[in-house]
């Protein structure tokens, strides 16, 4: 099974089956477990083989079919109203827009919508430095804190373990920065950053001795500042 792209705006997957019909099927589920809440009236399939079953079982050759769905028919899965559901939906809007093939999932706990993305290509979602992929979760944190009330949750986008290795980056950098305030007695100020990221950043400087952090500008440039802690 294989999947790709018929245009900027539609979503294919390629399948195979003994019989057409169950190319069909088999495409069907597979556009559905990478798109849930695929709106399923909207799938048009091309059949490219038949399929031979061949004598005796020799020459045998799979029907073959392609499904293709456009991209603005990928939507929060059918019944889920929550928040996430409209995160999910609106990732895989964007991700199918930036012609990546990509499943696309969501798990909420008490603070946190966190959406996840993976596939063959999820690069191109992550972009140079991350910037493609920070653009997406800063548009879904905007758009989540319109509609909720004093009561936020932050919504981080992550691809093939993307937050991870960034909070890694992140922690390092925040350790390194706290070394040099200590040695020199000046504040830093560190790169802007996402809530997200900066929430990463105060965490891990909370117990460090000898320095304490704030958070400075307006967003999308807001950042963190390392200075030293006041002694008393």
């Amino acid at each position: 099974m294989s999947d790709g792209e018929a245009g900027s705006s539609e979503l294919t997957v390629e399948a195979t089956g003994e019989t057409v019909g169950e190319a069909k099927w088999a495409a069907l589920r597979e556009l559905e477990q990478r798109h849930p809440g695929l709106d399923k009236s909207a799938v048009r399939f091309e059949v490219v083989s038949e399929g031979e079953r061949g004598l005796l079982g020799v020459g045998y050759s799979p029907a073959r079919v392609v499904a293709a769905v456009p991209a603005d028919s990928v939507v929060a899965e059918p019944g889920d109203e929550s928040l996430a559901g409209d995160m999910r939906g609106l990732v895989a809007r964007i991700v199918a827009v930036l012609g990546v093939d990509a499943r696309v999932e969501v798990h909420e706990d008490a603070g946190t919508i966190t959406v996840t993305c993976s596939g063959p290509d999820v690069g191109l979602l992550i972009g140079r430095h991350g910037q493609t992929i920070d653009a997406v979760q800063y548009l879904l944190n905007a758009a989540a804190h319109r509609v909720q009330g004093d009561d936020r949750k932050d919504v981080v986008v992550d691809a093939a373990g993307y937050r991870d290795r960034r909070r890694a980056t992140l922690e390092s950098l925040a350790v390194r920065t706290a070394q040099e305030v200590v040695a020199t007695g000046r504040p830093v100020e560190l790169e802007p950053m996402t809530a997200v990221e900066r929430k990463v950043v105060h965490l891990r400087l909370q117990d460090y001795d000898g320095v304490g952090t704030t958070s400075e500008g307006t967003e999308p440039n807001r950042y963190v500042v390392v200075l030293p802690a006041v002694r008393e």
